[in-house]
């Protein structure tokens, strides 16, 4: 019964782990570029209170042996890469990418980080930049006088002039893939930095190869399912209110053996 009371314990931590990663793919379904987490979980180890092919007799064995489970523990949060729906904003300077690949973002530290999210700006000096106005790798500028700005689907982009109508290539944007983006580490903010886990970063040219192609006017909406979500944590908090019950169930046998002797 103690032993009950313990690997219960783990189940409510466990499915406590479960809710939390839900919560947080409910609290960002609304998140540019944001990706899904899954917690995965692991059986504990196991109590063998009698061993499997132990001797039975001298010419026979038992076929199974016992073996109590301890519990339950979180082995990991899988993201999912799975890409999101795109969304028609119209605004110039939204980018999607279709397909595999990363943005890459460089940090005021001068790391570079990894983003699918495509909202870009333009900052004080015409430079592209993130929501925090972290700037596109590689740089790209854009001259106050130049018009009707335009990035193709390889990344290149181009604008005019608007008193000659000349077409001006101001850069080309680039994106990486990695071997395992399951591997990249969560910075917040829809960045990533790139782990030995995930190898290392991939650059290329987009639409080309394995890298997805830009859409201009366009951004990538979470890839979080409601639907999918509100079951998991349906499924969690039942699974977390058996877990629960166990306790109650051990601490009552408990009471019952404290009251055999009166």
């Amino acid at each position: 019964m103690i032993r009950g009371l313990y690997t219960a314990a783990t189940g409510m931590n466990a499915m406590q782990s479960q809710i939390d990663v839900t919560s947080n793919n409910i609290a960002n379904v609304n998140t540019i570029g944001f990706k899904q987490d899954r917690a995965e979980f692991q059986d504990l180890m196991y109590e063998s209170l009698n061993y499997t092919a132990g001797q039975t007799s001298e010419i026979t064995t038992n076929p199974t042996g016992i073996d109590v489970g301890l519990g339950v523990r979180v082995s990991g949060i899988q993201k999912n890469f799975l890409e999101g729906d795109l969304k028609t904003t119209s605004n110039t300077l939204d980018i999607a990418i279709e397909g595999k690949g990363f943005f890459q973002i460089t940090m005021p530290d001068g790391e570079i980080a990894y983003s699918r999210g495509g909202a870009f700006k333009l900052d004080d000096e015409g430079n592209i930049v993130n929501g925090n106005g972290y700037m596109l790798e590689p740089q790209i500028t854009v001259p106050e006088d130049l018009i009707n700005l335009t990035v193709a689907v390889d990344g290149t982009v181009t604008a005019e002039d608007p008193n000659t109508g000349d077409v001006t290539e101001l850069g080309q944007i680039t994106t990486v893939d990695f071997i395992n983006p399951a591997g990249l580490t969560p910075l917040g903010d829809s960045l990533y930095l790139a782990s030995d886990a995930s190898g290392d970063p991939i650059e290329g040219t987009p639409s080309e190869d394995q890298f997805g192609s830009l859409k201009q006017g366009m951004v990538e909406l979470s890839n979080v399912k409601l639907v999918n979500e509100m079951v998991d944590l349906i499924t969690a908090q039942r699974a977390y209110e058996a877990n629960s019950k166990a306790i109650t169930t051990s601490d009552d046998m408990l009471s019952i053996v404290n009251q055999l002797k009166r």
